[in-house]
Order: C-alpha cells, then sequence, then structure tokens
C-alpha cells in the first residue's frame, strides 16, 4: 500500500490540504495505476514556524519532505529505477501544483520499503 508522509510548514498546507491530498493520490495512480486510488493514504503534518531546521539553524522556508512508504520488492523490480523516478516526479509536480513552483527544488522524497509481512491492518499482519 503506497503511503505518503508529508511534512511541510503549517502556513503551507492551511487551506490547502484537500488538494494536496488529491493531487498526491493522483500522483500515485498516474504511475501504478487506477487500482492504488483506493488503497494510496496521505497524511499531511503541519510544522509550526520555528519547528524545523537545517544544518543546525532555522529553515527560513523550507520545501516539503516526503516519506513514501511501499513493498520492499519495488526495490528488485528490473523497472525499479524507472518507477522511484517516476514516483518522485510525479509527488513533486503533485506538490508544486498546489503549494507552488518555488517548492520544487526543495521537495524530498524517500522511499522506505516494507518487506512482506511486516505490516499490520486492524490488528492482523497482511500477507502482501
Amino acid at each position: 500500500m503506497p503511503h505518503l508522509t508529508v511534512h511541510a510548514r503549517e502556513t503551507d498546507l492551511t487551506g490547502r490540504e484537500p488538494a494536496l491530498i488529491e493531487a498526491l493520490t493522483d500522483a500515485v495512480v498516474d504511475v501504478y495505476g487506477e487500482w492504488a486510488r483506493e488503497i494510496a493514504v496521505v497524511l499531511l503534518i503541519g510544522v509550526p514556524e520555528g519547528r524545523w531546521g537545517i544544518g543546525g539553524k532555522l529553515a527560513e522556508a523550507p520545501a516539503p519532505r516526503v516519506t513514501f512508504g511501499i513493498r520492499a520488492a519495488v526495490f528488485d523490480r528490473p523497472d525499479a529505477t524507472d518507477v522511484l523516478s517516476r514516483l518522485t516526479t510525479t509527488v513533486t509536480d503533485a506538490i508544486a501544483s498546489v503549494l507552488g513552483a518555488q517548492m520544487r527544488p526543495g521537495v524530498t522524497v524517500e522511499f522506505v520499503g516494507s518487506p512482506d509481512g511486516r505490516t499490520g491492518v486492524g490488528g492482523a499482519l497482511v500477507a502482501h
């Protein structure tokens, strides 16, 4: 299941939450296909001013950071580089389309793979 956790400044998110959730879900669907729409999860975490640092100093206007949870098996596919590249592009495009083009150069997307049998839903392990 694709899970996107987006950390962004609270002021950048306020009032744009529905549009960003929709755009990020569409980004996942653009790469995986329509079947992924119902299982794509987007979590937006707003960071208040003064609580984001880069290089030991307060960040003035940090771009969003996305942790993208996917099945670890994706990394072993022959087309892994293409899939991850396409996801990076579509997620970055989605953020820039909603929060502004000035965000694009700093958007960070980190892929975190979950091995089969390492995810639980509703109190039970999910076998992929």
